[in-house]
């Protein structure tokens, strides 16, 4: 039996070494149409920026190595530019001498990923995207010719942007970053991209959103708002689209969010073709429809599972979360599930919980604040997303709630989860443990909240804020309209309160969560502001109240 798997990297190598340690007998043949097949695509914006010094660890695996350790035919420099399913063959052309040949095939594992989605490019300037070896030593390149200071425009603030804009601060170069959107990381709700964007200014990016590249100008770019600024190198990263191509001019099924439709074992309709990575559809773990996330932890699942399929013992893919992280200089951001618009935007009702809690003991030195959000179906108490801002620990906490959404538990739930604690390394009362608190006090109706976004509205139907933090706190900066009663005075200032509504708030909850449960007990109408003031300030800095406002 003969198996051909066209493209490498993490889906296909996956696929092919996974068969191999299933199938001793199986022919193995891979096509890769660059003239690398095994390499670490996420570490080439740290080779950029001097992180990683050695090209040579970059490449993983060569042909020469994937022969000798599993038996691979592996054929760099060959593109398959067809597919004929009646006769079970595929095209190939050689890209260095054009010669085109014809292989035929028993099972056909289609892994060619994505394409970049590119912007402009602007003419007589070096314009690259950032997802090959070729594109790093290209740009390294370029960097090491000029003489002198350097400078780049990068186009696009998602995960690729970040990371490129990053290394090249490392490396020296004055950055722009230019994004067509209204916030940084566009994955993110915008309250929880706030820090993004000040971190990146803070180390020097010159961030400007809501703008696009529109043509080359004096040496630089020239900007939709007519602004020129410097570049010698533009990398383009406005995102990937799947590449899909080859499977569609052979008729396989699309699906609705523009990648392959596969199967729970990633066969397409054609039961003798599979397909994995970034060009496919998964299943959203939210909705259930299909989606598009393009990780290369899937794509490595994805083509191990296709190998247990082809092999026979198929095992049924999960649906995917789209966990996720990226770092930005000094601070992490992470998260999994959905974001609050896209619940908005879907008219999912949910409800919200921010907390702000110390990556450990605050006692112990080193403990840094950490911004956590987390969503909430209402009706069931499932988690259906969480985010997460901040330095030592996201990357923990971020991981305990994937797991927790995939092994089903509940909001609540997570204040049961027994967790390692030192003081080095968490609280008694673990950062997870305290979402689980807080949305299990909204579930019973113990806590009612309000979010930053909703604050406007409630004031203008006459609520009254109340800041319960201390005078000292109030002066150094306050919410318009409110009034300040220190929350260890509350209880004997009880009857300067006006009556109707009164919405507590206090630096980041917690004193609001205590405030409000003496208010409630004194028969009156409470809410308090999730998040506190930390969170309204990182919202209203963003985008006005309005664009939030949530369907009924």
């Amino acid at each position: 039996m003969k198996t051909l798997i066209v493209g490498g990297v993490a889906g296909g190598m996956s696929a092919a070494t996974r068969l191999r340690r299933l199938d001793e007998t199986v022919e193995i043949i891979v096509f890769e149409r660059g003239h690398y097949v095994s390499f670490a695509n996420c570490g080439l914006p740290y080779y950029v920026g001097g992180v990683i010094q050695d090209r040579q660890n970059l490449l993983l695996q060569t042909p020469a190595s994937l022969a000798a350790r599993f038996n691979l035919d592996v054929r760099v420099d060959h593109e398959v530019t067809g597919i004929d399913r009646d006769a079970k063959t595929v095209s190939v052309r050689h890209t260095q001498t054009g010669v085109e040949t014809v292989e035929a095939y028993d099972r056909l594992i289609l892994a060619a990923g994505a394409t970049a989605r590119t912007g402009i490019t602007p003419a007589g300037l070096a314009t690259r995207t950032l997802r090959t070896v070729d594109d790093v030593d290209h740009i390294d390149a370029l960097l090491r010719d000029i003489t002198g200071p350097a400078s780049a425009v990068v186009i696009g603030a998602g995960f690729i942007g970040l990371e490129a804009v990053e290394n090249l601060v490392h490396r020296g170069v004055a950055v722009t970053l230019v994004e067509f959107g209204a916030q940084v990381f566009g994955p993110l709700d915008v309250e929880m991209a706030a820090p993004v964007l000040d971190e990146l200014r803070a180390r020097g990016v010159d961030v400007r959103l809501h703008s696009t590249v529109v043509a080359a100008a004096n040496g630089g770019v020239e900007l939709s708002d007519g602004t020129i600024v410097p570049a010698d190198l533009v990398i383009d990263s406005v995102g990937v689209v799947p590449d899909t191509s080859l499977a569609s001019r052979a008729g396989l099924t699309i699906g609705a969010s523009g990648g392959i439709e596969v199967d729970d074992t990633q066969q397409t309709n054609d039961p003798s073709i599979w397909a994995v990575g970034d060009g496919v559809e998964k299943i959203d773990a939210i909705s259930g429809q299909g989606t598009l996330i393009t990780m290369a932890g899937l794509a490595n699942r994805h083509g191990r599972a296709t190998a247990d399929s082809i092999a026979g013992t198929p095992e049924p893919a999960s649906p995917a979360l789209g966990t996720a992280i990226v770092g930005v200089f000094g601070l992490t951001a992470a998260m999994v599930g959905w974001s609050e618009k896209r619940l908005v935007a879907q008219g999912r009702a949910h409800r919200v919980v921010h907390t702000h809690p110390a990556s450990h003991a605050t006692y112990y030195p080193g403990a840094e604040t950490m911004s956590m959000k987390l969503l909430v179906d209402p009706e069931s108490d499932a988690i259906l997303g969480a985010q997460i801002i901040g330095g030592s620990g996201v990357d923990k906490r971020i991981d305990i709630l994937a797991t927790a959404m995939t092994g089903g538990l509940t909001a609540s739930a997570l204040t049961r989860l027994e967790l390692a604690y030192a003081p080095q390394y968490g609280s008694a009362k673990d950062p997870i443990n305290q979402l689980g608190y807080v949305a299990a006090n909204l579930a019973a109706g113990t806590t009612r909240n309000l979010q930053w976004h909703e604050l406007e509205a409630a004031q203008a139907a006459g609520a009254t804020l109340v800041d319960v933090r201390t005078a000292g706190e109030f002066a150094a900066g306050s919410i318009p309209g409110a009034v300040n009663v220190p929350l260890d005075e509350l209880r004997e200032r009880l009857g300067e309160l006006p009556a109707g509504t009164l919405v507590v708030h206090c630096q980041v909850g917690q004193r609001g969560h205590t405030a409000a449960r003496i208010l409630s007990q004194n028969g009156r109408d409470v809410l308090n502001l999730d998040g506190g003031y930390r969170t309204w300030t990182a919202g209203v800095s963003t985008l006005t109240p309005a664009t939030f406002a949530r369907k009924a």
